[in-house]
């Protein structure tokens, strides 16, 4: 559902984002200890992928079983960012042996 992106952000803005200044307020990021545990409580996503970006920074994908996913990047001082949110998550199992 297209809202639910729109919903997280205004969630994150809200939560995370208290006290910073209104320039700041534009992006949604904040500690990665609060956005782990939002996404954890208010849409039952936990971690199902992570890998190294740029030198320090952490992209981690968070997934539920209801099919939303978030994807998350934590720099190298502890704030996490949300990069990109949606639904229809599915995890695919390669077969060995198969190209595709």
């Amino acid at each position: 559902m297209v809202h639910r992106p729109l919903a997280l952000l205004s969630i994150l803005g809200s939560a995370l984002l208290v006290g910073q200044s209104p320039a700041s307020a534009q992006a949604s990021c904040g500690p990665r200890e609060q956005l782990v545990r939002l996404l954890a409580e208010q849409y039952k996503e936990d971690p199902v992928g992570i890998g190294l970006a740029q030198p320090g920074q952490v992209l981690e994908v968070f997934a539920s079983q209801g099919g939303s996913w978030t994807m998350v990047m934590t720099m190298p001082d502890g704030k996490a960012c949300l990069i990109a949110a949606g639904d229809n998550w599915e995890m695919v199992t390669k077969i060995k042996g198969n190209p595709i």
